[in-house]
């Protein structure tokens, strides 16, 4: 039985589904790297979507990085999230929504002891019709705010 979409993430309501695709990204001091990736968005009828990414070495198929966490509608045109990273590093980010195109900055990073030191995260999604593509940036101490990653994506 399929659940009612709740008004108050009908805005972000393009994003639901599975997506599937490839990426590749750089980082300062390290070799190029490619990956595939699933991103899942679903509801349980409450005013949030649900977020589960998973990324695996596109050579050997070992597991590269996950993230779980919830998207929200916070005002007219204005997006939340709130995403826990397998690293030790919880996000918490707000940005603009634009038809369908998102935009996050993090207004905090969480960290344990033992996690990479991030400082700041960015993020944009555009969905087409059934393709989906995703940037991300990051910054950590010492290393200034840098393009990371891009993922296309098909929605499956």
């Amino acid at each position: 039985m399929q659940m009612a979409l709740d008004p108050g993430v009908e805005a972000i309501g393009f994003l639901l589904g599975t997506w599937r695709g490839e990426g590749e990204g750089t980082w300062p001091g390290a070799e190029p790297f490619r990956y595939t990736e699933e991103l899942v968005f679903d509801h349980m009828g409450r005013p949030r979507l649900h977020y589960a990414q998973s990324s695996f070495d596109v050579e050997d198929g070992s597991a590269v990085h996950f993230e779980r966490g919830f998207f929200r509608v916070t005002e007219p045109r204005r997006v939340g999230i709130v995403l826990s990273h397998q690293m030790g590093a919880v996000e918490v980010a707000e940005g603009t929504l634009n038809g369908s195109v998102i935009e996050l900055a993090s207004t905090s990073v969480g960290l344990l002891s033992t996690a990479p030191r991030i400082t700041e995260l960015r993020r944009k999604i555009v969905v087409e019709g059934d393709r989906l593509t995703y940037d991300l940036w990051m910054a950590m101490e010492g290393i200034p705010l840098t393009h990371h990653t891009t993922s296309r994506f098909e929605r499956v």
